[in-house]
């Protein structure tokens, strides 16, 4: 009698594992997105610093290495977050995560519990304007065995640009709703939590969120009005 269990056992587990990896890879984007905006906010101190920086990381061997994996990080998240999210309408009838303690924390942070897939989207969608204007005339010139583009000068005109600085902006600010809820949750998913440790996660998530974002946010104000 016990064998008509193990379908449903074995349907959680995976349900769980999908959870610890999605958990996993978002907490792994999070790292990359805090050591590239210490890169970016270098571009404060002037051309020379921020192009000894991206040369630095550019010629890395390490960082080169880690490219792949972090494209293979990217593909994964999103998978599984499109996979969960329409597995979560279909079950209930409506897009949003299934997270304990949801009576708790900010109300932001619960409308960002609802709505991650669309905020995903979004982020998705400049995504590939940020890959287009920057990563395609600057990493991959060079994978080709071009002459890539200044990076100072680039970043600068495009993030200089109006319609291209509002874009990020609105990307900046999907992020810190994202990231904000996507941090605490991680460490929920993979049990690293309690009802004591819970509420200390979501002000780092908050406090993280906030200062993760708004570097990114004075780079592109600096590089438009200054």
């Amino acid at each position: 009698m016990y064998l008509c269990y193990i379908p449903t056992l074995c349907s959680m587990i995976t349900s769980v594992v999908k959870k610890v990896i999605m958990s996993l890879s978002g907490l792994f984007l999070i790292l990359f997105l805090t050591v590239h905006m210490t890169a970016n906010f270098t571009i404060l101190w002037g051309e020379e610093i921020f192009t000894a920086v991206t040369d630095f990381m550019g010629n890395n061997p390490v960082i080169k290495m880690i490219v792949p994996v972090l494209a293979a990080g990217f593909i994964i998240h999103i998978f599984y977050a499109f996979y969960l999210s329409l597995k979560n309408l279909k079950a209930r009838g409506e897009v949003k995560y299934k997270s304990a303690n949801r009576t708790e924390g900010l109300w932001i942070d619960h409308w960002a519990s609802r709505n991650m897939l669309i905020l995903g989207i979004i982020i998705l969608g400049v995504l590939g304007i940020h890959l287009s204007h920057f990563w395609v005339n600057m990493q991959w010139q060079d994978f080709m065995g071009r002459e890539p583009q200044n990076g100072y000068l680039l970043v600068t005109r495009e993030l200089g640009t109006p319609w291209i600085a509002a874009c990020y902006l609105i990307w900046f600010a999907a992020l810190w709703l994202h990231i904000n809820h996507g941090f605490w949750s991680a460490f929920h998913s993979i049990g690293l939590s309690t009802s004591k440790i819970l509420p200390v996660l979501r002000v780092i998530s908050l406090a993280y969120s906030s200062i993760l974002c708004l570097g990114f946010t004075v780079v592109v104000i600096y590089c438009l009005f200054f």
